[in-house]
């Protein structure tokens, strides 16, 4: 926590942090509390969890997890917090390390005491109160049915106290709880128990010291929010996303000064408990972005040693209400959905634009569905005067909303909690072909001009994005005025990318025996297919004129679509199939929500025969294994590509067998 005595409360770290992060302090006192006043005595003694923090002879911090009920934890003097609690005697590193030497029944009284930090949490009303101090005098008693488990009893003398906000506190009902410790792993790397507990966890808990006092704190989020960047017997890393909080950066402010760290992570259905100790690496801008795409403050941890306990803590939990303001998880870039894998750009504050799209029509396909057309141009600020570059079909765009939606810091937003860990960075797949190359310029003319698009307009290249609306910058595109009278919104390029892997036209290339390719989508997913079906379908006829003049079989190139598409939706399908010659003919749409017994709405009956008419299979029903399986070719093999939203994605993961498939989700 802050070292009181120093400069309004900040010590050297914190200012340091505040200064890198660029958050003002001048004439902002630092909120933390000398002793422990009545009002936060009394918020600690009606919480069930505490905690725990402490440094061991190594200089190493550990954090723990005590309680299970309300008033274990309550003043029994004048800024005297009095502890009683069941705890892991045999494996819980805070307890060795505060009392080591007398694990059984001796009163320890250390001289001058021994540094420690708690935070105290109710995860019924996401209250939350830290304190930091030392321990004056502690035991753990022994217990005659379990020689693992004890009881520990400690008198912390508090010097210093600060309420916390419930931001990122996930609720849940904790319930007291006799543990049966046992030991799973003590070494490096990490098991799968642990790296699967890693992957569900939505919080954890923290210790951190700068040298002279200690803070322990939580974070919080989705589950999954904790990273895993490697592990390996000789690397384990950690990294998770520093969301947007009351920046006064304790922990972060103790990090920059020592980047030792302690940390626990509960798994609250089982008891199971993963203790780790470290060092960290701040991120910051690019950095943290290249690591964590959208992210522009993320801690990367490395574990120097790790305990993995099974049925280690005296509490049990079930999950209640998660937190608001919980963003969507951050992926690490190499975690990042195919085509992100290879993007250009990766923040929008450290990066300078590609290029400028500009707004310049919205069709209305569906009412949750639009077509969106750009012109992009150079940035008013280049100065090169080189012609835009296209894309290759198939890949994405990333685009930066900021200056249109973000509202600045602010620690709580209740109306519209999501927007406060939002960057309003937008990656689309591009849903329209590119355009042809310009003509050369005349030998007399100068060789700065901009490509052309493929409307013959002269200044900018025109680009089309088919989205549905869902999140603040699609609501801003869908609600934009568009027309004369109509102000511009106009916002920069930060990036063009996306793998060739997955390029239709990449997999029916260069091979005499060819695969067959088979696109699988989910709604919204056929946006990757679009740009790319024209030239698929188009080499796809034309190898078949040709074999029809040689006279041979030729089943090879063009591409089959299995398309899963909500009755409301079918109008987009219709918009394709008009806009792409012989797509309808290739596609096999699976339509939900339709009883598929003739009682359908009028109009979805009408645009399922629309839908035929452009030569589409129809089938009212969800899409199944037995679909993907059945267009296999045992002959030639097949390669899919899949692009739906992540359940989807999970649904049918399993169904390929050993065929070759390349995923690519819309999450992003």
């Amino acid at each position: 926590m802050a070292t009181l005595l120093e400069h309004n409360g900040w010590h050297s770290g914190e200012r340091a942090i505040h200064s890198l992060l660029k958050v003002p302090t001048s004439g902002r006192q630092n909120p933390t509390a000398p002793g422990l006043p009545p009002s936060y005595a009394h918020r600690v003694t009606v919480s069930h969890l505490l905690a725990v923090g402490t440094v061991d002879d190594q200089g190493r911090p550990w954090t723990s997890i005590w309680g299970g009920e309300r008033g274990f934890a309550q003043p029994v003097a004048q800024n005297i917090l009095g502890i009683q609690s069941l705890v892991d005697k045999t494996h819980d590193p805070v307890v060795q390390a505060l009392l080591g030497k007398a694990t059984k029944g001796e009163v320890l009284r250390p001289e001058n005491g021994r540094t420690m930090s708690a935070l105290s949490i109710d995860l019924d009303s996401r209250d939350r109160v830290k304190v930091a101090g030392k321990m004056a005098v502690g035991t753990v008693a022994g217990r005659p049915d379990n020689d693992t488990i004890g009881e520990v009893q400690i008198a912390m003398a508090i010097q210093e106290s600060l309420g916390n906000c419930p931001k990122y506190l996930n609720k849940k009902a904790i319930r007291a709880h006799i543990p049966s410790p046992e030991l799973v792993s003590s070494s490096l790397p990490l098991p799968p128990d642990a790296l699967a507990l890693i992957e569900k966890a939505d919080m954890f808990f923290l210790s951190s010291t700068n040298g002279q006092t200690m803070d322990t704190n939580h974070r919080g989020g989705p589950a999954g929010f904790v990273r895993v960047v490697s592990n390996s017997p000789t690397d384990v890393v950690l990294a998770y996303p520093e969301f947007s909080g009351n920046r006064l950066y304790q922990t972060l402010g103790n990090l920059h000064t020592n980047p030792l760290i302690g940390i626990a992570i509960p798994d609250y259905s089982t008891s199971d408990v993963l203790y780790l100790t470290g060092s960290t690496q701040l991120l910051v801008g690019a950095a943290a972005a290249s690591l964590m795409p959208h992210t522009n403050l993320a801690v990367k941890i490395t574990v120097d040693s790790a305990r993995f306990i099974k049925d280690g803590l005296p509490v049990r939990g079930t999950p209640l209400e998660p937190s608001p303001y919980n963003p969507p998880v951050r992926r690490l870039a190499s975690q990042s959905p195919l085509s992100l894998s290879s993007s250009l750009q990766t923040s929008s504050q450290q990066q300078s634009p590609l290029a400028t799209a500009t707004l310049l029509r919205r069709d209305l396909l569906t009412p949750t569905i639009a077509r969106f057309t750009f012109l992009l141009r150079p940035p008013s600020s280049s100065s090169n005067n080189q012609p835009l570059k296209t894309w290759q079909p198939g890949q994405h765009i990333t685009l930066s909303f900021a200056s249109e939606l973000d509202m600045g810091y602010s620690h709580m937003r209740e109306a519209d909690p999501q927007s406060l860990n939002d960057d309003f960075v937008r990656t689309f797949t591009i849903s329209s072909p590119p355009p042809p190359p310009p003509p050369p310029p005349p030998v007399s003319s100068s060789s700065g001009s901009v490509s052309g698009s493929g409307s013959g307009s002269g200044d900018g290249v025109e680009i089309q994005l088919t989205l549905r609306k869902h999140g603040p910058v699609t609501g801003l595109l869908f609600s934009q005025p568009i027309g004369a009278a109509a102000g511009v919104l106009e916002v920069p390029v930060l990036g063009v990318g996306g793998e060739e892997g997955f390029r239709i036209v990449a997999a029916s290339a260069g091979s005499k025996k060819k695969k067959k390719a088979v696109f699988v989508a989910g709604g919204i997913g056929i946006t990757p297919l679009l740009a790319q079906a024209p030239g698929v379908l188009l080499a796809a006829a034309a190898q078949a004129a040709a074999a029809a003049q040689s006279g041979k079989d030729v089943k090879e190139g063009g591409v089959e679509v299995l398309w899963s598409l909500r009755a409301e939706d079918l109008p987009l399908a219709v918009d394709a199939f008009e806009r792409v010659e012989g797509l309808g003919s290739a596609t096999r749409i699976f339509v939900t929500r339709g009883s598929g017994d003739g009682h359908e709405d009028g109009d979805v009956v009408a645009v399922i025969e629309r839908v035929r008419a452009l030569g589409a299979k129809v089938e009212v029903r969800r899409m199944g294994k037995e679909d993907l399986l059945g267009v296999r070719d045992a002959v030639r093999g097949t390669k899919y590509f899949a692009c739906a939203s992540p359940g989807m994605i999970r649904s049918v993961q399993d169904w390929f067998g050993e065929e070759e498939v390349v995923f690519e989700s819309f999450e992003y």
